[in-house]
């Protein structure tokens, strides 16, 4: 620790979904309504190790209860309807927007590192007006590890030029926390409303 304590700060990097926008609750939200539909409940608890990573399909856990859903393509077609629908209403998380402008302003590098595809979150950074203050996005794709494997940060410092020493990381999750960690990164943890009851105890 003590010589990332004497390293400069030169960059911060930022985890997306849940950080810098609730995408977390509709996500969960909307999940669970079509567990309801189909006479099932589906717990937070369930959904909470799913956050910041990948996991198997939660429509596939569904069906393990309920059994083969003859409508599925059409279900899930509706849930990501509604899902989107909602978050066209959604604003920056507070304090986010003055952050990335400041910290933008003052000469860091930028970056994200997110287990989402780029198109999600080009998307919704341009939305809210901040996708031009990132001059690096290292989001999730095919043949590469999502968190809490470390990839999409390393890949983040590596486009960056800085060292692992010399960035912050902000992270929501304890699957995000722990890749900004094994990538060497000190990080932040902000928890929201859905991450806020699980242990992220392992951020600086």
């Amino acid at each position: 620790m003590s010589q990332q304590r004497k390293a400069s700060l030169r960059a911060l990097i930022f985890d997306f979904d849940g950080l810098i926008l609730d995408t977390e609750t509709s996500s969960y939200d909307t999940a669970r309504d079509v567990w309801a539909a189909h006479g099932a409940d589906l717990a937070i608890a369930r959904w909470q190790d799913r956050i910041g990573t990948h996991r198997r399909p939660w429509i596939d856990d569904l069906e393990d209860l309920v059994g083969p859903i003859p409508d599925r393509d059409a279900v899930l077609e509706r849930r990501i309807a509604a899902h989107h629908e909602r978050l066209l209403a959604e604003a920056a998380m507070p304090g986010v927007h003055e952050l990335v402008v400041q910290a933008a302003a003052s000469g860091l590098g930028m970056a994200i590192a997110s287990s989402s595809s780029e198109s999600w979150v080009t998307e919704h950074l341009a939305r809210l007006e901040l996708l031009e203050h990132f001059t690096v996005l290292s989001c999730w794709e095919e043949g590469l590890q999502p968190k809490p494997a470390p990839d999409v940060y390393l890949r983040a410092l590596d486009r960056l030029g800085v060292a692992a020493t010399e960035a912050v990381a902000f992270e929501d999750s304890p699957n995000g926390i722990a890749a900004a960690k094994a990538a060497g990164l000190r990080c932040i943890a902000v928890p929201n409303q859905m991450t806020a009851a699980l242990d992220l105890s392992a951020a600086d």
